[in-house]
């Protein structure tokens, strides 16, 4: 099965970032679109396996930049997003 484990690790981010932005609407056409366009502006992160997903998993946790990146980029979707919600 091939996965793009990004979806999952901006999905998993982003509660925490939202939190720092208490007036954003969370409804369920802003939080696709603000996956939407986190993922655009992220490296894929595929994997065919299951091995595969624990190991890359396993060095995002260690690699403070990417945290950085999916923050950041969470953080432009967000503001985006609230200045032109489409619901």
């Amino acid at each position: 099965m091939l996965r793009n484990l990004m979806e999952d690790i901006v999905s998993d981010a982003l509660p925490s970032v939202l939190r720092k932005y208490p007036e954003v609407c969370t409804c369920t056409k802003c939080i696709i679109d603000i996956k939407a366009i986190a993922l655009n502006n992220l490296k894929p992160q595929y994997t065919a396996t299951e091995n595969g997903e624990v190991y890359i998993k396993a060095l995002n946790e260690l690699d403070l930049q990417f945290k950085s990146d999916v923050t950041k980029e969470l953080s432009h979707a967000i503001e985006i997003v609230s200045k032109s919600p489409r619901h």
